[in-house]
Protein backbone atom coordinates (compact mmCIF):
# COMPACT_ATOMS: atom_id res chain seq x y z
CA UNK A 1 0.00 0.00 0.00
CA UNK A 2 1.45 3.31 -1.08
CA UNK A 3 1.80 6.00 1.56
CA UNK A 4 0.07 9.25 0.52
CA UNK A 5 1.91 12.00 2.38
CA UNK A 6 -0.25 14.77 0.88
CA UNK A 7 -3.47 13.21 2.20
CA UNK A 8 -1.97 12.82 5.65
CA UNK A 9 -1.00 16.50 5.64
CA UNK A 10 -4.35 17.76 4.32
CA UNK A 11 -6.50 16.07 6.97
CA UNK A 12 -4.72 17.63 9.98
CA UNK A 13 -4.78 20.99 8.21
CA UNK A 14 -8.54 20.76 7.67
CA UNK A 15 -9.04 19.73 11.29
CA UNK A 16 -6.93 22.63 12.52
CA UNK A 17 -8.83 25.07 10.31
CA UNK A 18 -12.17 23.78 11.59
CA UNK A 19 -11.13 24.10 15.22
CA UNK A 20 -9.70 27.58 14.62
CA UNK A 21 -12.85 28.85 12.90
CA UNK A 22 -15.03 27.39 15.63
CA UNK A 23 -12.90 28.95 18.35
CA UNK A 24 -13.05 32.37 16.68
CA UNK A 25 -16.83 32.35 16.54
CA UNK A 26 -17.39 31.57 12.88
CA UNK A 27 -20.07 28.99 13.63
CA UNK A 28 -21.74 31.31 16.12
CA UNK A 29 -21.82 34.13 13.58
CA UNK A 30 -23.33 31.89 10.95
CA UNK A 31 -25.96 30.57 13.34
CA UNK A 32 -26.92 34.06 14.49
CA UNK A 33 -27.07 35.30 10.92
CA UNK A 34 -29.54 32.52 10.12
CA UNK A 35 -31.56 33.33 13.23
CA UNK A 36 -31.90 36.98 12.24
CA UNK A 37 -33.01 35.96 8.76
CA UNK A 38 -35.61 33.60 10.20
CA UNK A 39 -36.84 36.25 12.63
CA UNK A 40 -37.14 38.76 9.79
CA UNK A 41 -39.15 36.30 7.71
CA UNK A 42 -41.68 36.12 10.53
CA UNK A 43 -41.88 39.93 10.65
CA UNK A 44 -42.59 39.99 6.91
CA UNK A 45 -45.18 37.22 7.23
CA UNK A 46 -47.12 39.12 9.87
CA UNK A 47 -46.98 42.40 7.93
CA UNK A 48 -48.28 40.52 4.89
CA UNK A 49 -51.06 39.06 7.01
CA UNK A 50 -52.08 42.61 7.93
CA UNK A 51 -51.93 43.79 4.32
CA UNK A 52 -54.15 40.89 3.28
CA UNK A 53 -56.84 42.00 5.75
CA UNK A 54 -57.04 45.52 4.33
CA UNK A 55 -59.23 44.96 1.22
CA UNK A 56 -61.95 43.14 3.18
CA UNK A 57 -61.79 45.71 5.96
CA UNK A 58 -62.14 48.62 3.53
CA UNK A 59 -64.98 46.86 1.73
CA UNK A 60 -67.11 46.45 4.84
CA UNK A 61 -66.43 50.01 6.02
CA UNK A 62 -67.45 51.36 2.61
CA UNK A 63 -70.90 49.81 3.03
CA UNK A 64 -71.67 52.25 5.82
CA UNK A 65 -69.30 55.13 5.10
CA UNK A 66 -69.01 55.33 1.35
CA UNK A 67 -68.26 59.06 1.39
CA UNK A 68 -65.09 58.66 3.49
CA UNK A 69 -63.07 58.64 0.28
CA UNK A 70 -60.11 60.53 1.73
CA UNK A 71 -59.53 57.79 4.29
CA UNK A 72 -60.00 55.02 1.73
CA UNK A 73 -57.55 56.74 -0.59
CA UNK A 74 -54.97 57.00 2.18
CA UNK A 75 -55.32 53.31 2.99
CA UNK A 76 -55.02 52.34 -0.68
CA UNK A 77 -51.91 54.49 -1.09
CA UNK A 78 -50.33 53.04 2.04
CA UNK A 79 -51.06 49.48 0.96
CA UNK A 80 -49.56 50.14 -2.48
CA UNK A 81 -46.44 51.60 -0.86
CA UNK A 82 -46.09 48.59 1.42
CA UNK A 83 -46.34 46.29 -1.60
CA UNK A 84 -43.65 48.20 -3.47
CA UNK A 85 -41.09 48.21 -0.65
CA UNK A 86 -39.81 44.69 -0.15
CA UNK A 87 -36.94 43.92 2.20
CA UNK A 88 -35.41 40.49 1.69
CA UNK A 89 -32.88 38.97 4.11
CA UNK A 90 -30.16 39.85 1.59
CA UNK A 91 -31.01 43.55 1.98
CA UNK A 92 -31.10 43.59 5.78
CA UNK A 93 -27.60 45.06 5.90
CA UNK A 94 -28.77 48.16 4.03
CA UNK A 95 -29.77 50.91 6.52
CA UNK A 96 -31.56 52.91 3.82
CA UNK A 97 -33.63 49.92 2.76
CA UNK A 98 -34.56 49.25 6.39
CA UNK A 99 -35.59 52.89 6.86
CA UNK A 100 -37.78 52.84 3.74
CA UNK A 101 -39.44 49.63 4.90
CA UNK A 102 -40.13 51.10 8.34
CA UNK A 103 -41.60 54.25 6.83
CA UNK A 104 -43.90 52.28 4.54
CA UNK A 105 -45.18 50.11 7.38
CA UNK A 106 -45.57 53.15 9.63
CA UNK A 107 -47.71 54.80 6.96
CA UNK A 108 -49.85 51.66 6.82
CA UNK A 109 -50.28 51.69 10.60
CA UNK A 110 -51.38 55.34 10.55
CA UNK A 111 -53.81 54.78 7.68
CA UNK A 112 -55.38 51.77 9.38
CA UNK A 113 -55.73 53.71 12.62
CA UNK A 114 -57.71 56.43 10.82
CA UNK A 115 -59.81 53.83 9.03
CA UNK A 116 -60.74 52.20 12.34
CA UNK A 117 -61.61 55.58 13.83
CA UNK A 118 -64.25 56.00 11.13
CA UNK A 119 -66.33 53.36 12.90
CA UNK A 120 -66.88 55.76 15.81
CA UNK A 121 -69.10 57.86 13.57
CA UNK A 122 -71.17 54.91 12.34
CA UNK A 123 -72.88 52.82 15.05
CA UNK A 124 -74.28 50.44 12.43
CA UNK A 125 -70.76 49.73 11.23
CA UNK A 126 -69.53 49.00 14.75
CA UNK A 127 -72.40 46.54 15.18
CA UNK A 128 -71.67 44.71 11.91
CA UNK A 129 -70.57 41.14 12.66
CA UNK A 130 -68.10 41.01 9.76
CA UNK A 131 -66.52 44.29 10.84
CA UNK A 132 -66.17 43.01 14.39
CA UNK A 133 -64.51 39.83 13.11
CA UNK A 134 -62.08 41.75 10.91
CA UNK A 135 -61.34 44.14 13.76
CA UNK A 136 -60.48 41.19 16.00
CA UNK A 137 -58.26 39.70 13.28
CA UNK A 138 -56.47 43.02 12.86
CA UNK A 139 -55.90 43.37 16.58
CA UNK A 140 -54.48 39.84 16.73
CA UNK A 141 -52.23 40.56 13.77
CA UNK A 142 -50.91 43.75 15.36
CA UNK A 143 -50.03 41.72 18.46
CA UNK A 144 -48.21 39.16 16.29
CA UNK A 145 -46.32 41.95 14.52
CA UNK A 146 -45.21 43.32 17.89
CA UNK A 147 -43.94 39.92 19.03
CA UNK A 148 -42.16 39.26 15.71
CA UNK A 149 -40.48 42.68 15.65
CA UNK A 150 -39.32 42.41 19.25
CA UNK A 151 -37.83 38.99 18.51
CA UNK A 152 -36.04 40.39 15.47
CA UNK A 153 -34.67 43.32 17.48
CA UNK A 154 -33.20 40.93 20.05
CA UNK A 155 -31.73 38.64 17.38
CA UNK A 156 -30.03 41.60 15.68
CA UNK A 157 -28.68 42.89 18.99
CA UNK A 158 -27.19 39.48 19.73
CA UNK A 159 -25.67 39.19 16.25
CA UNK A 160 -24.28 42.74 16.29
CA UNK A 161 -22.70 42.15 19.70
CA UNK A 162 -20.92 39.06 18.37
CA UNK A 163 -19.77 40.94 15.26
CA UNK A 164 -18.26 43.74 17.38
CA UNK A 165 -16.72 41.71 20.22
CA UNK A 166 -13.12 40.47 20.23
CA UNK A 167 -12.05 38.01 18.89
CA UNK A 168 -15.18 37.29 16.84
CA UNK A 169 -14.91 40.75 15.29
CA UNK A 170 -11.76 39.55 13.50
CA UNK A 171 -13.61 36.55 12.08
CA UNK A 172 -16.51 38.77 11.03
CA UNK A 173 -14.09 41.13 9.26
CA UNK A 174 -12.42 38.30 7.38
CA UNK A 175 -15.76 37.00 6.09
CA UNK A 176 -17.26 40.44 5.43
CA UNK A 177 -19.96 40.16 8.09
CA UNK A 178 -21.13 43.63 9.13
CA UNK A 179 -23.46 44.83 11.92
CA UNK A 180 -27.07 44.87 10.77
CA UNK A 181 -29.29 47.97 11.01
CA UNK A 182 -32.12 47.57 13.49
CA UNK A 183 -35.44 49.29 14.08
CA UNK A 184 -34.90 52.86 15.23
CA UNK A 185 -35.11 53.87 18.88
CA UNK A 186 -38.39 55.72 18.28
CA UNK A 187 -39.76 52.65 16.56
CA UNK A 188 -38.70 50.39 19.43
CA UNK A 189 -40.59 52.61 21.89
CA UNK A 190 -43.64 52.52 19.67
CA UNK A 191 -43.69 48.73 19.48
CA UNK A 192 -43.31 48.15 23.21
CA UNK A 193 -47.07 47.60 23.14
CA UNK A 194 -49.27 46.70 20.20
CA UNK A 195 -51.25 49.52 18.51
CA UNK A 196 -54.84 49.85 19.70
CA UNK A 197 -57.25 49.05 16.88
CA UNK A 198 -60.44 49.17 18.93
CA UNK A 199 -61.15 52.88 19.16
CA UNK A 200 -64.24 52.72 21.31
CA UNK A 201 -64.68 55.02 24.31
CA UNK A 202 -61.55 56.93 25.32
CA UNK A 203 -59.02 54.74 23.54
CA UNK A 204 -56.46 56.56 21.41
CA UNK A 205 -54.19 55.52 18.60
CA UNK A 206 -50.76 54.20 19.47
CA UNK A 207 -48.98 54.23 16.14
CA UNK A 208 -45.78 55.80 17.35
CA UNK A 209 -46.65 59.27 16.09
Amino acid sequence: MKFDSKKHLILPALLATTLTMSGCGYNTLQAQDEQTAAAWSEVVNQYQRRADLVPNLVQVVERYASHEQAVFGEVAEARAKVGSVQLTPELLNDPQAMQQYQQAQGQMTSALSRLMMVSERYPELKADALFQDLQAQLEGTENRITVARNRYIEEVRSYNTTVRQFPTNLTAKVFGMQPKPNFTVDNEVAIATAPQVNFGGNNTSNDGK
